[in-house]
């Protein structure tokens, strides 16, 4: 008995919390094979629970870093207790970051490089696979569309903001069925425009054909169930008709940026599906 009780004492301690990281902050991204990628944890971190994951692509010449700020996605995820991940573009010939090609012909596969920076962030803190996000701004945002496309089976939703689905691209875009999709873009964007814009060899994509694909995955019909006029933004939804996943456009009047209240309609609309 009086060895009984010692052990009943052990198994009745906490589990233990994972380590703080080493890595993520300001001058110390966390480094893989590959590439690196910026982290910021939740306001509430305990170290203990599973947490959801937003992923969000820096846009051309960008960084991570911005996700360890105070801006919005901080204020509608980080405090509402998401795990903020930045994958780093491969670093260019002149020694700045490179962004995400995001279509055939890239230097590096930025989908499997994104698989394994969520194996890593798993290795170092509790995460729950249930609930990861993709999202991203302008060439970040087309990535957003890729990752979706061909690993949207990792998904539980997507968000491109002034990004979409670049040309040419050998995806077939099997991963947006069951994925819910929301792109915010700027009516007055002529950086991305809606149609898309030809650079040399290469085409932005045109963001009614990266819709289309997810309509089609997700068995919606053609013309939206809902449209609704806002302050900030115009909606355009597909839910109603969808056997699969809804779909929304959120346009504002704004041209290539990320509009102020991107980041509270982007987690509403992911809680909404949960």
């Amino acid at each position: 008995m009086k060895h009984l009780l010692p052990l009943l004492a052990l198994l009745t301690l906490p589990f233990p919390a994972f380590a703080q990281p080493q890595c993520g902050g300001v001058d110390a991204p966390c480094a893989l094979e590959g590439g690196n990628y910026n982290l910021r944890l939740p306001d509430d971190w305990d170290g203990v629970s599973e947490r959801p994951v937003l992923i969000f692509y820096h846009g051309h010449r960008g960084t991570g870093r911005p996700i360890l700020g105070n801006g919005g996605l901080a204020v509608d995820f980080a405090a509402n207790g998401y795990i903020l991940v930045a994958p780093n573009g491969v670093a260019l010939q002149d020694g700045g970051p490179q962004s995400y090609p995001a279509r055939d012909g890239s230097p590096r596969d930025d989908v499997a490089f994104t698989l394994a920076v969520l194996d890593d962030l798993e290795a170092r803190v509790p995460v729950d696979r249930d609930r990861i996000y993709a999202s991203g701004f302008s060439a970040g945002g087309s990535m957003a569309w890729l990752m979706a496309c061909e690993a949207g089976d990792q998904l539980a939703g997507m968000v491109s903001v002034a990004g979409a689905l670049r040309v040419p691209n050998s995806t077939d875009c099997a991963g947006l069925e069951g994925l819910p999709i929301l792109q915010v873009h700027g009516f007055a964007d002529l950086q991305v425009p809606f149609e898309g814009r030809a650079i040399r060899d290469w085409h932005q994509g045109s963001l009614w054909d990266s819709l289309g694909y997810a309509l089609e995955r997700n068995a919606c019909r053609t013309h939206p169930d809902s449209v609704e006029i806002g302050d900030m933004f115009r909606l355009r939804d597909w839910n109603a008709s969808c056997a699969g996943a809804p779909v929304r456009l959120a346009v504002h009047d704004g041209g290539h940026g990320l509009p102020r209240g991107w980041t509270g309609m982007a987690r509403d609309f992911f809680e909404a599906q949960r």
